[in-house]
């Protein structure tokens, strides 16, 4: 289980408030937790193998929720695909791009190989690509569902409103 640290009111020795300059030096510190005694709380962040399957999974998909990622991702089911090819099929700024690649590597969906100043993605494994194929054969049955519905409601002829005297 590991630590994180967050601070509570700046107070200094005898209860004393620190001013925000002092407040702000005492927080940009680095000294071991035993130095922040009274300034700081020690919250206990749990490991992800002690969360509940069905967290690990919302957070898993929360990380799929962006447009951006979706489509790298499917322009990768064909195989790698370099930065710049990225760019030209998603046309988007860089940066947003490099943010947007950035959390799908630290997720490890996908890996990244550089050759000389091109930098390369690969999806990590085909199981992202089948996911894709699922996410797609589930939206075009929710669709076909809704298109037969909408067919159905505008062969139904509705009886003429009449005004109530």
């Amino acid at each position: 289980m590991s630590a994180s640290v967050e601070l509570s009111a700046s107070a200094g020795p005898a209860g004393q408030e620190l001013g925000d300059a002092q407040g702000a030096a005492k927080r940009e510190a680095v000294a071991p937790l035993s130095a922040f005694r009274g300034l700081v709380r020690v919250r206990e962040v749990s490991d992800p193998v002690q969360r509940p399957l069905y967290q690990v999974k919302a957070e898993f998909f929360r990380m799929l929720g962006h447009p951006v990622r979706i489509r790298v991702l499917e322009l990768l089911q064909n195989g790698p695909v370099s930065v710049r090819e990225l760019l030209t099929d998603i046309d988007i700024e860089p940066s947003n791009l490099s943010q947007q690649l950035a959390v799908l590597r630290r997720s490890g969906i996908v890996v990244s190989t550089r050759e000389g100043t091109a930098v390369t993605y690969a999806l990590a494994g085909g199981d992202v690509a089948e996911l894709l194929r699922a996410a797609r054969r589930i939206l075009t049955e929710l669709l076909a569902g809704q298109t037969a519905l909408l067919a159905e409601l505008q062969d139904t002829e509705q009886p003429p409103v009449t005004a109530r005297p």
